[in-house]
C-alpha cells in the first residue's frame, strides 16, 4: 500500500498546473478559422476539380467525419485484418464553452473467426453541462499472455482463445470549471477461455488460479472524478487532463467474487510555440497508474500493458506483454509540423512501464521508443492519419491510428 500512496502522491499534485481561478469556462483556444490549413479533403477537391466553396470556418453542431480503411494486424495471433476505423467529432453547444463530442467505430475482421465491433465515446453536453463516457465491445479476440510479471522471456507466451463483451457507461457532471464527478455501470464478460494449445494449462502457465478457463465476469459500478482543460480528444490542444476511477465490483452483482480497482490517469500539454496556434509544436506526456484491490480479480481483469480505457499505451511493446496486480506507465511525445499548412506532421516518443507480479515492481523497467509520421485528413476536427513505427527488446511494429495516442 505504501507504494500506492507513493505513486498517487506524485500524480495528483500534477493537476494543479494551468488552473483557472475564473467561476466560469473561459475561450477554448482552438484554431476556429481553417483557411490556412490543408488537409487531404482539400486535396480530393483540387485532383476531382471540386469548385473551393468559402474558406472554411467551424460551425457549430457541424459533424467532422473521418473514415479510414486499411489491412493491418490485430494484436494476439489473428494475422492480417481489413480494420475500417471511423471518427466523428462535433460540438453540441457554443465551441467557446463546449467541448467537441468524438466517437469512434474501428471493426476488424481477419476474414476468418477473428472479429472486433468496439464503438467508444465522449460526449460533451452544451456548456460541458456533463460528459457522458460510454465503451461497448463484443469481440471473437485471442490475445497472447506471459504470465504475471516480467520473468519470462517474450519466446515463452501461450495464445489464449475467448469471446469478450464489454459494457461500459459513466456520466459526470460539471462541479466547476473542468472539474466533474459522476460514476456508472461496467461489466466485462469473457466465454470459452483456453489456450491455443490443448496440452497449455493456463493455471499452471500463469501461475494464477482465477479467470484462467471457462468464462469470467466482472460487473459493478465505478466512481470517478476528472479535470480535463483540453476541448478535443482527438488531437488535444495545450491543457491537462486527470481522471481517478475507482470500481467497484461485488459478488452481489454478478461478478465471480468480490474485487475493486482504481485507475489514475494524468497527461499533460506544453505548447514550445504558444504564439503561433496554427503550427503543432507540442510536448506531451501521459501517465497512468492501475492497480487492483482485494478479492480474486479474473486474470483477464489484470492490469495489463495495452489495456487502458483505449488500448494506446506502450507503443512499441506487444499488447498483454507485461500483466500484474498492479501497473505503472509513463510516455513523452514530441510533435511538429514539417508543413507550414499542417498537412503533414511528425511524432518521436518513448515510454517505460513496469508491473508488480514477479517480484519485480518499480525496478525491473521496459522501454519502448519509435517515431511516426502524420497527414492532417480533417481540419475542422484537428483529425491526422498517424503512422508510426515502434519498437523495444524483441519486438516492433508499424501502428495505423486516426487520432493520436493520446
Amino acid at each position: 500500500m505504501l507504494r500506492i500512496f507513493t505513486i498517487c502522491f506524485c500524480l495528483f499534485p500534477a493537476i494543479t498546473f494551468a488552473q483557472d481561478a475564473s467561476n466560469t469556462i473561459p475561450k477554448q483556444s482552438a484554431v476556429k478559422d481553417t483557411s490556412r490549413q490543408t488537409d487531404l479533403i482539400d486535396i480530393a477537391k483540387d485532383m476531382f476539380n471540386i469548385a473551393p466553396q468559402k474558406p472554411r470556418v467551424q460551425r457549430e453542431k457541424k459533424i467532422y467525419f473521418s473514415i479510414l480503411p486499411i489491412p493491418g494486424s490485430v494484436p494476439g495471433g489473428a494475422g492480417r485484418a481489413l480494420i475500417t476505423s471511423t471518427t466523428a467529432g462535433t460540438y453540441l453547444g457554443p465551441q467557446s464553452t463546449t467541448n467537441l463530442s468524438s466517437a469512434t467505430f474501428a471493426p476488424y475482421w481477419n476474414l476468418h473467426s477473428r472479429f472486433g465491433l468496439p464503438l467508444r465515446s465522449s460526449i460533451w453536453l452544451k456548456d460541458n453541462s456533463w460528459n457522458i463516457q460510454g465503451d461497448m465491445r463484443f469481440l471473437r479476440y485471442p490475445q497472447y499472455t506471459w504470465g504475471l510479471g516480467s520473468r519470462n522471456d517474450y519466446s515463452e507466451k501461450t495464445l489464449i482463445n475467448y469471446n469478450y463483451v464489454r459494457f461500459y457507461q459513466s456520466a459526470l457532471k460539471r462541479i466547476t470549471p473542468y472539474f466533474f464527478a459522476g460514476g456508472g455501470y461496467n461489466i466485462d464478460y469473457r466465454s470459452g477461455i483456453k489456450s491455443d494449445d490443448p496440452a497449455i494449462d493456463l493455471k499452471q502457465f500463469t501461475g494464477y488460479n482465477f479467470g484462467t478457463g471457462g468464462s469470467s465476469v466482472s460487473s459493478g459500478i465505478n466512481l470517478a472524478l476528472l479535470y480535463d482543460t483540453r476541448n478535443n480528444s482527438i488531437n488535444p490542444l495545450p491543457g491537462s487532463y486527470f481522471n481517478l476511477v475507482y470500481r467497484i465490483n461485488p459478488a452481489f452483482m454478478g461478478s465471480n467474487d468480490s474485487w475493486h480497482s482504481l485507475y489514475l490517469d494524468y497527461r499533460k500539454y506544453v505548447p514550445l510555440n504558444p504564439a503561433n496556434k496554427n503550427q503543432q509544436n507540442t510536448l506531451a506526456f501521459w501517465s497512468y497508474f492501475w492497480t487492483v484491490l482485494g478479492g480474486n480479480t479474473p486474470y483477464l481483469d489484470l492490469p495489463s500493458i495495452g489495456w487502458d480505457p483505449y488500448n494506446r499505451s506502450g507503443e512499441g511493446i506487444d499488447q498483454n506483454r507485461y500483466r500484474g496486480k498492479s501497473l505503472f506507465y509513463f510516455e513523452s511525445e514530441y510533435r511538429r509540423d514539417i508543413t507550414a499548412n499542417g498537412l503533414l506532421g511528425f511524432v518521436a516518443f518513448a515510454n517505460v512501464n513496469t508491473v508488480s507480479g514477479s517480484g519485480t515492481f518499480l525496478k525491473s523497467w521496459h522501454p519502448a521508443a519509435g517515431t511516426g509520421l502524420r497527414v492532417k485528413f480533417n481540419k475542422g476536427s484537428n483529425t491526422n492519419i498517424g503512422i508510426d513505427y515502434a519498437f523495444s527488446r524483441g519486438y516492433s511494429a508499424v501502428i495505423l491510428n486516426i487520432g493520436e495516442s493520446f
